[in-house]
């Protein structure tokens, strides 16, 4: 493969946001008034075992170790711990009155709970 055709491949990203969920998310980033990147992982807990966790931060807190996905400027991060359970994973949101907020579809995801925050592997 030539260095041309490198460049003009597209990054592989480990967490897709739908532009709904990108554009929700630049939003609240901007309702902060600050230059903020979003943090989305797991911790132990929640009905199915894990939860995901997603706020925003500081980017000067971004660790060297992070996976680092940039959405036109806007960087999206996860520590390497939570990416072996969140790869893949699919980011997206709805305004509707019944069921709207944050979606999470990962595919790594044995089970998920009804909450839609919770899931196990």
């Amino acid at each position: 493969m030539t260095e041309a055709a490198t460049a003009t491949q597209p990054q592989q990203k480990g967490i897709l946001m739908s532009d709904s969920a990108l554009a929700h998310v630049l939003e609240l980033r901007a309702k902060h008034g600050k230059d903020l990147c979003l943090r989305v992982g797991v911790r132990g807990g929640g009905c199915s075992g894990m939860s995901y966790t997603m706020d925003f931060e500081d980017p000067s807190n971004i660790q060297p170790s992070d996976e680092v996905y940039d959405y036109e400027g806007f960087k999206v991060v996860s520590d390497p711990k939570s990416m072996l359970y969140i790869y893949g994973l699919m980011l997206d949101y709805s305004d509707a009155l019944i069921g709207g907020g944050f979606k999470f579809t990962n595919p790594n995801a044995a089970q998920t709970c009804g909450c839609g925050t919770s899931f196990s592997t």
